[in-house]
């Protein structure tokens, strides 16, 4: 099992904690932000392959902001694939 704090940048949430093992979500916090949704996303992914995460909220912009909560989610999987090899 392996876990990441991922610090978030143009979004309301400052960080993403997420757990995974073997390609999969296991489990996900975001401080800050809007709280019901990013329980509910974190609740959404769980069991999730990274791949699929990824490929549904990548690009997902806030308003006329260049990223989002979800789009650094995303990124956040990319480092935790990455780092889990």
């Amino acid at each position: 099992m392996k876990k990441i704090i991922y610090q978030t940048q143009g979004t309301c949430s400052r960080l993403i904690t997420v757990t995974g093992e073997n390609g999969r979500v296991i489990d996900v916090n975001f401080e800050g932000g809007c709280n019901g949704n990013l329980q509910g996303i974190g609740m959404l992914v769980k069991g999730m392959k990274y791949e699929d995460v990824i490929a549904r909220l990548e690009g997902i912009r806030c308003g006329v902001k260049s990223t989002s909560c979800p789009d650094q989610l995303a990124r956040a999987l990319k480092q935790l694939s990455a780092e889990e090899g």
